[in-house]
């Protein structure tokens, strides 16, 4: 029973003891590390960055894990497993201020072997690699990087410039720097004064202050050795949180900026004032000018009226002399025209004389001519009056009475009844006849045609009175 039972303790033992040595006899490598296998047996190094399993002698190695990527924090509340927290980094600035700067630094592992050796060599463990190496190292670079700057500097504005310069001394070399006095500018603490001719900017003064400035030598930053670059550190990422400065410099800050604002106000005041000054100044000499033009214009108004009084003058001088010497004019033609008129009266006289001694003799010429002509015309009458007769007395001779009557009807008619259309006309009956007979006339177209013989007789009576006044 003893024996079962010591058999079976021994079974377990031994099982046990084979668990452990088969625990023992591989490792596994994860994502995001790398492993520093010593191996006593075989007597090498061996480094894995590749996640995969690993066989071994059990009791014959040594492991140290790695973390390829980690982050050191200062002051910031970076989360995360992979972090080694510390406070903010407490900097010197040139001018002896002091301030907490927060800050954050990514580094990364080489998957280099002779790297990592070289790491494992010198640190043994990772822990020891961040407290001694990366955590110290991002300190110093940040303190020997704010003695470059004066604590007014880096917070009015130079802290981009301070990061920039942080990440450069890391990735390629820290600065090697030499400590000299350099000049700087600073605000807020010249005067303004109505008399200075650029008040209207933030002027500056220059002041004398300790720094340490980077060596350059040919256009080139002169660097140390990186301690990083040897062990093939890589910076990945810097993060620079909100710097809290100290008392002192925050008083000095808050009243720097007090100044700012209040020469900020006065410069405006003062433009203001000078702006108003020179608006002041051109309404003055836009009134001054108005005031000008307007004499000016009143001057060469009362000049154009004096021009135009001198001209009025002028023009009615010679007016006069224009009436004067018309007038005398007028008077020699009234003169030449009045002994004209004399000497044509007298021809107009003689010329009457004359005319009257022509006249009495034109008129006993027509006279003569007169009775020479009533001669002749009586005489003509007499010749035409015979030849018409004998012309009639033929024309008579060679007619049928009863056809010339019936003509001189139709012509009779032909005139009188276009003039007597709608008149109804009652001739009277006790009209007697032309033909030297005595009796009456029987119809009305027998008065009308004895009508019409008289009007024709008359009408031929008239023609030979006309002809004869124009013979």
């Amino acid at each position: 029973m003893l024996f079962n039972l010591i058999n079976k303790l021994f079974g377990v033992i031994v099982l046990i003891l084979i668990a452990f040595l088969l625990m023992n006899s591989f490792f596994v490598t994860k994502s995001g590390y790398i492993y520093h296998e010593q191996d006593l047996i075989m007597e090498r190094v061996l480094i894995h960055s590749e996640p995969m399993i690993h066989f071994r002698i059990p009791f014959a190695f040594y492991l140290t894990q790695y973390t390829k990527a980690w982050t050191v924090t200062f002051g910031t509340a970076y989360g995360g497993e992979q972090v080694r927290r510390k406070a903010p980094i407490r900097v010197s600035f040139a001018d002896t201020y002091t301030a907490d700067i927060p800050a954050t630094f990514r580094y990364k592992l080489s998957d280099d072997e002779a790297k990592m050796k070289m790491i494992h060599d010198d640190f043994r463990t990772f822990e020891d690699l961040v407290d001694s190496l990366l955590i110290k190292i991002s300190r110093d670079v940040a303190v020997n990087t704010a003695t470059q700057y004066t604590g007014e500097e880096f917070f009015q504005g130079g802290l981009n410039q301070f990061k920039a310069a942080l990440t450069d001394q890391l990735k390629n070399g820290i600065y090697e720097t030499r400590r000299e006095q350099v000049s700087i500018e600073q605000t807020g603490i010249a005067p303004v004064g109505i008399d200075q001719e650029q008040s209207n900017q933030l002027q500056t003064v220059k002041t004398l202050v300790w720094k340490t400035i980077p060596v350059m030598k040919d256009g080139e930053l002169v660097r140390l050795e990186n301690p990083l670059d040897k062990y093939g550190i890589e910076l990945i990422q810097v993060s620079i949180g909100e710097p809290r400065e100290e008392k002192q410099l925050q008083t000095l800050l808050a009243e720097k900026k007090r100044l700012v604002g209040d020469r900020i106000k006065a410069v405006q005041a003062q433009e203001t004032a000078r702006e108003q000054a020179k608006t002041a100044q051109l309404r003055v000499e836009i009134e001054r000018t108005e005031a000008r033009q307007l004499a000016l214009k009143d001057k060469d108004l009362a000049v154009i009226a004096k021009q135009r009084e001198v001209e009025v003058a002028m023009k009615q001088q010679e007016k006069e002399i224009v009436e004067y010497n018309k007038d005398k004019e007028l008077a020699e033609i009234e003169k030449s025209k009045e002994l004209a008129i004399a000497q044509a009266d007298q021809k107009i006289e003689q010329a009457i004389k004359d005319k009257d001694l022509i006249v009495a003799q034109a008129g006993r010429d027509i006279q003569k001519a007169n009775y020479e002509a009533a001669q002749f015309e009586a005489k003509a009458i007499r010749e035409k009056g015979i030849a018409e007769a004998e012309v009639l007395k033929a024309k008579y001779k060679a007619l049928i009475p009863e056809i010339y009557l019936a003509e001189m009807q139709k012509e009779i008619a032909a005139i009188i009844y276009p003039n007597l259309k709608g008149i109804n006309v009652t001739m009277p009956h006790n009209i007697v006849s032309l033909d030297g007979s005595g009796a009456k006339l029987q119809t009305n177209l027998d008065v009308l045609s004895s009508f019409a013989t008289i009007s024709v007789m008359d009408k031929l009576e008239q023609k030979g009175l006309e002809e004869v006044v124009v013979e």
